[in-house]
């Protein structure tokens, strides 16, 4: 099983799927409208290193954190 988490203003609890790639995870994340908004912007960690491809592999155990963009001062 895999954790995501969903950082900053996502406001959503965690998750803990059985998937083998981000795609999979794109899929089922475009089927909740709240989450639609975010999907675009977000950055993506798997294990705490950001990640650009939706094809990384993903283990049991594996933690995927969606990082919204901030802005601060």
């Amino acid at each position: 099983m895999v954790t995501i988490e969903f950082l900053g203003p996502i406001n959503k609890k965690p998750l803990t799927l059985d998937i083998k790639n981000l795609s999979e995870l794109s899929s089922i994340l475009k089927d909740d409208e709240e989450m639609v908004k975010w999907l675009e912007n977000c950055a993506v960690a798997v294990n705490d290193t950001l990640v650009c491809s939706k094809d990384i592999a993903l283990n049991n155990g594996d933690k995927v954190s969606l990082l919204p963009p901030v802005c601060g001062g």
